[in-house]
């Protein structure tokens, strides 16, 4: 079981909850941090004493104020703590239920469990803290589809650059030509229309303006 933990969440009530889970557990040493930039201050200091922590639960989103911040979000923290150690175990803990961006926090950013909150999310914290602690991976049952290996989509890097083109307002015709010039394909107008509206109904989007707007939601473009 882990002994130094570190909580990154900005809401006190959310904050008391995931502190009376973890005393369940007898975690002996656990800090607190509602901004990501402190998050990383810590940490930092915890790795110079040679008291690294061994995990990190945290949010996603983090309400704006008055104070600039380096790291806005639990997602830009925790890729910049696993690249600075590589073994921290980490718990995102969110109301985030977008099966493609819990997708990509797993395959790309190697996380080790991803906790929906909710009625039952203490209990599912906990059972999540006991599996990582062995080497498990967990997931909350109510997006554990994101890592099924039957989604019905699944977005690449020539979807990504769709969009990209797309944000950029340029037409289903432009789009094409940008593609036939940089010789990738599919490049036709049909294979692209087929593509966006594939997209579309993925990301429940009603237009190209709302599926612009869910794929940078999602931080994908």
């Amino acid at each position: 079981m882990f002994t130094k933990v570190l909580i990154a969440e900005d809401m006190d009530d959310i904050n008391a909850g995931v502190l009376t889970a973890l005393s369940e557990l007898k975690i002996t040493t656990i800090h607190q941090a509602q901004y990501c930039d402190d998050a990383d201050l810590k940490a930092k200091k915890a790795r110079k004493d040679n008291l690294p922590y061994e995990l990190l639960i945290t949010d996603l989103s983090f309400v704006k104020d008055h104070r600039q911040q380096n790291l806005a979000s639990g997602e830009e923290l925790l890729v910049k703590l696993k690249e600075e150690q590589p073994n921290l175990k980490v718990i995102v803990y969110s109301v985030e239920d977008k099966l493609q961006r819990i997708r990509r926090l797993f395959n790309q950013h190697d996380i080790d469990a991803y906790v929906c909150k909710g009625r039952r999310s203490l209990r599912e914290l906990i059972k999540a803290i006991k599996m990582i602690s062995t080497g498990e991976k967990f997931i909350s049952p109510k997006v554990q589809s994101a890592l099924s290996a039957k989604n019905d989509m699944e977005i690449d890097d020539y979807d990504i650059g769709l969009l990209k083109l797309l944000s950029k307002g340029m037409s289903q015709d432009e789009i094409a030509t940008d593609l036939k010039k940089r010789s990738i394909s599919p490049n036709s107008l049909s294979s692209i229309e087929k593509r966006l509206s594939k997209l579309k109904i993925y990301f429940k989007a009603n237009n190209a303006i709302h599926l612009i707007a869910n794929a940078k939601d999602l931080g994908l473009i």
